[in-house]
């Protein structure tokens, strides 16, 4: 465990990064535009309209397009498999939601789609 700069104990296992960038939430034939706030290894937090956050279950899909500033070369377009840690209620804007990455597949470099 290590001790973030509150004081707290860190309990995570993986840096986080934080950065805007899009994702893509699929939940059947929708797709549902999302922006993360962080992003680590195992994880991602990201952000979506307040309906579309009741729409998302305990298992799913995303794509995930990460910039340069992340990858250290292009933009890339990372497929994800998730699974549903928890939804935080929205302060002032969109809901939260924390999802574990299962498993991914590196898809393409990208353009960014923002």
């Amino acid at each position: 465990m290590t001790e973030d700069p509150t004081g707290q104990d860190e309990r995570r296992k993986s840096p986080r990064f934080p950065v805007k960038a899009p994702v893509t939430v699929f939940i059947g034939d929708l797709a549902l535009p999302a922006y993360t706030r962080n992003v680590s290894e195992r994880g991602v937090y990201f952000y979506v309209s307040p309906a579309e956050s009741e729409l998302i279950p305990r298992n799913f899909e995303f794509l995930l397009e990460l910039p340069p500033e992340v990858t250290i070369s292009n933009w890339c377009s990372i497929r994800c498999q998730g699974r549903l840690v928890r939804k935080d209620e929205a302060m002032g804007g969109a809901p939260g939601i924390a999802a574990e990455i299962l498993q991914y597949s590196i898809l393409r470099e990208a353009a960014p789609n923002v």
